[in-house]
């Protein structure tokens, strides 16, 4: 995470909320980390979902960017924080998710990615959240050791699990006896047992059935604010 810039001079850096127009260059930062994770095919979708999702009527995922200054007063993006709104059933608050923090390498030094955790944090401050998280690659030692020393744990206890692709689709697709189509509405019928039609005798050994089920839960819920105002939820 470390290192000396090499952009030449710089005169003033900042940090500030994500506009429409930076969306090329968050999407160029976010195929860049991408490289830097050994990923480099795994991004999907284009400079027009980001700025759907991050700018559209009820935006639940947000940015802010670091630029840079140099000596003729032009201001370039360097560095990107992409983050969203949790929910913690234990604090039964809020939280703040860091999914994505990059800075340029040949920005590194000037200090961006401080700040821009800086302005995060002081974001889940002001509106109560009790916490601001984020994952690290086991191998990202750097990373680590850079977190560590803004007082950031690692969650060791925990491991992350994960469906997508077919998996996801097929489990999706499993719910039984659903009725209508419309999610968060779903009605679910149970067969009634079969009769016995044939007497039961004391030298019957009846089977015995068992059924398991699993109370889910249904993970981060992102309540859709705006980060302009910064103001704690209303609700």
């Amino acid at each position: 995470m470390g290192g000396r810039h090499t952009l030449g001079v710089v005169t003033e850096v900042r940090v500030r909320e994500a506009v429409p127009a930076d969306c090329p260059a968050i999407y160029e930062l976010v195929v860049a980390l991408a490289v830097y994770e050994k990923e480099p095919d795994a991004v999907e979708g284009s400079v027009d979902d980001l700025r759907a999702h991050l700018f559209g009527p009820t935006p639940q995922v947000f940015c802010h960017v670091a630029e840079v200054s140099d000596d003729a007063g032009g201001w370039s993006v360097a560095g990107i924080a992409i983050w969203y709104v949790t929910f913690s059933t234990w604090k039964v608050r809020h939280g703040i998710w860091l999914e994505d923090l990059f800075v340029r390498p040949e920005a590194r030094g000037l200090g961006l990615g401080r700040l821009l955790l800086t302005e995060l944090a002081g974001i889940a401050v002001e509106r109560g959240y009790p916490r601001f998280e984020w994952w690290v690659l086991d191998w990202n030692t750097p990373a680590q050791g850079f977190y560590e020393s803004l007082g950031a744990a690692p969650q060791d206890e925990w491991t992350v699990w994960r469906t997508d692709g077919a998996a996801l689709t097929a489990l999706g697709s499993s719910a039984p006896g659903l009725i209508g189509s419309k999610r968060g509405t779903q009605t679910f019928s149970h067969a009634a047992p079969a009769q016995a039609t044939t007497p039961i005798t004391t030298d019957a050994v009846p089977s015995e059935a068992s059924t398991a089920t699993a109370d889910t839960n249904a993970g981060p819920l992102a309540q859709p604010m705006s980060p302009i105002s910064r103001q704690p939820p209303r609700n």
